[in-house]
């Protein structure tokens, strides 16, 4: 099943996603007719795990982590499937980074990794924006915008064996495969509720694949994970309308 949020014009509705509307409890709600899309959940943060695949810390030069190496990006990071990303002015350096996210069901803390699939509502997609010319991981990844997510949340999809691709202006950049992660989602997902307690609707993201670069005001970044879907937001100048 998946699960969706739409604007409309009398306030946010959530529920099931079919056939382009969202079937809420009081009715059926048509996507670009009665409203646009939302981020599928409202996190207090956003729990994102760096260097978790092998080619990307080849590609980088970074040393492989002994434990998930993680950052925060906080709400305000949020943008909807279909809005655009709007490329900060304070940067010649933005880039994208197609990530799975397990969004959370549940309060809990100090979870076993076999415990961890009762505690996700299902996954979705994010892309990790990163003005890579900024000092610092929150100065590079925790701006307005620099999250964005959607289009839904699958609640019937295994993140093991997962396929994932990311096109920029229509061009490949990113393919592989969630097998390749160095750190596994139900062991991060273990990891991380031993240090914070995660309330319904947190986000944790797995980390990026190779290939990871430059995008460009005008290039739609497309970003595929199999079983749950596309994400895709197109990159505007700062003073674009």
């Amino acid at each position: 099943m998946r699960l969706a949020r739409l604007l409309t014009p009398e306030g946010p509705v959530a529920g099931r996603y079919e056939d382009g509307a969202v079937v809420a409890d009081d009715g059926r709600y048509e996507v670009g007719r009665d409203g646009r899309l939302l981020p599928p959940c409202e996190p207090s943060a956003l729990y994102c795990v760096g260097r978790n695949y092998a080619e990307t810390l080849d590609q980088m030069e970074y040393e492989r982590p002994e434990e998930p190496d993680f950052f925060i990006k906080p709400p305000a990071s949020l943008l909807a499937h279909g809005q655009p990303v709007r490329y900060p002015e304070w940067t010649d350096e933005l880039t994208y980074a197609g990530e799975l996210v397990a969004v959370i069901d549940e309060r809990c803390r100090d979870l076993a990794p076999e415990a961890v699939p009762d505690a996700v509502r299902g996954y979705t997609v994010m892309n990790d924006l990163d003005a890579l010319d900024q000092g610092g991981r929150t100065a590079r990844k925790a701006f307005d915008g620099s999250g964005p997510l959607g289009p839904w949340i699958e609640t019937d999809v295994d993140p093991a064996g997962m396929a994932m691709s990311t096109t920029v202006g229509g061009e490949r950049r990113q393919e592989a495969n969630t097998d390749l992660m160095l750190f596994p989602p139900r062991e991060i997902v273990s990891y991380l509720s031993r240090r914070f307690t995660l309330r319904p609707g947190d986000c944790v993201a797995f980390g990026s694949p190779a290939n990871p670069g430059l995008v460009e005001p005008g290039e739609r970044v497309e970003i595929t994970y199999e079983g749950v879907g596309t994400l895709s937001n197109r990159v505007v100048a700062g003073d674009e309308g």
